[in-house]
């Protein structure tokens, strides 16, 4: 009955039905994971965002994301959506296509973020300001003769950050690259010039513990006013570099990245 009851109203004939089980469900569920999922707002009015860095074309993908959406949506009760980050252009424009569920009036366009649509970020005060389009400059611009340049700014102005949601940008970042822009990631992150990076950092991002010793960060500190284009003056910077509180650094240095004048640090 049932693969003739929708024929008509269709389109289908009703001959090429074959009815299959209405259980939806898995005895062995499959596991799908995204690359990241936030939860904008309040209980009253939420918007679930899926992210997914994408580096090569994958047509499993345009099945695996309808999941996304669809169990993010019961999980949640609200809203979903889905932000596909690429490096390169083929990559984007076949992961921006269409696609379709069979339903009449449900298919599925993926948020595409790529190098066509992403800026080039070498400017440390730029980045400051917004380290998460810092970091999808990064991924998306891996390819570009800058990408040294790219990667040195976002490294630099992760220092303006707490340390341990740095660590989880710079993870982030390292893991969507590829190549030489994904081994010069990893050359920066074992260097010791910046607070989250190396075994020593993460071991201490594990435990909670201050990163770092003082004359550490008052050095960031000074190096991210300057970075800004903010002077500072010698008597300026060894007050900073005297200070020894960690609680003070840590507030100079969230002041940092918005005062206009090194001496509304203090005040």
């Amino acid at each position: 009955m049932l693969e003739s009851l929708f024929g008509d109203s269709l389109r289908i004939p009703a001959d090429s039905g074959q009815v299959v089980t209405c259980s939806l469900s898995e005895c062995v569920p499959a596991e799908y994971r995204a690359d990241g999922a936030v939860l904008y707002g309040s209980d009253e009015d939420r918007l679930a965002v899926i992210t997914e860095v994408q580096l090569a074309c994958d047509p499993v993908k345009h099945e695996t994301w309808l999941a996304y959406i669809a169990n993010m949506r019961a999980r949640y009760h609200c809203p979903a959506c889905l932000v596909v980050i690429c490096p390169s252009e083929t990559t984007a424009r076949w992961a921006g296509r269409a696609i379709h569920t069979g339903h009449p009036g449900l298919t599925l366009i993926p948020l595409v973020i790529g190098p066509g649509n992403t800026p080039v970020i070498t400017d440390v005060a730029t980045a400051v300001g917004n380290i998460g389009l810092a970091a999808i400059s990064a991924i998306t611009h891996g390819q570009d003769p800058e990408i040294q340049t790219i990667l040195a700014t976002l490294t630099t102005a992760l220092n303006s950050i707490d340390p341990s949601e740095a660590a989880r940008y710079a993870e982030y970042v390292a893991v969507a690259l590829t190549g030489d822009a994904q081994k010069e990631m990893e050359r920066l992150m074992a260097t010791t010039s910046f607070l989250y990076q190396g075994e020593y950092a993460q071991s201490l991002i594990a435990k909670g513990e201050i990163l770092g010793e003082a004359k550490g960060e008052a050095k960031t500190l000074v190096k991210v006013l300057k970075a800004r284009g903010i002077p500072v003056s010698d008597e300026q910077q060894a007050r900073i570099q005297a200070c020894s509180d960690p609680e003070t650094l840590d507030r100079w240095v969230e002041r940092a990245v918005s005062v206009t004048a090194t001496e509304e640090l203090f005040t």
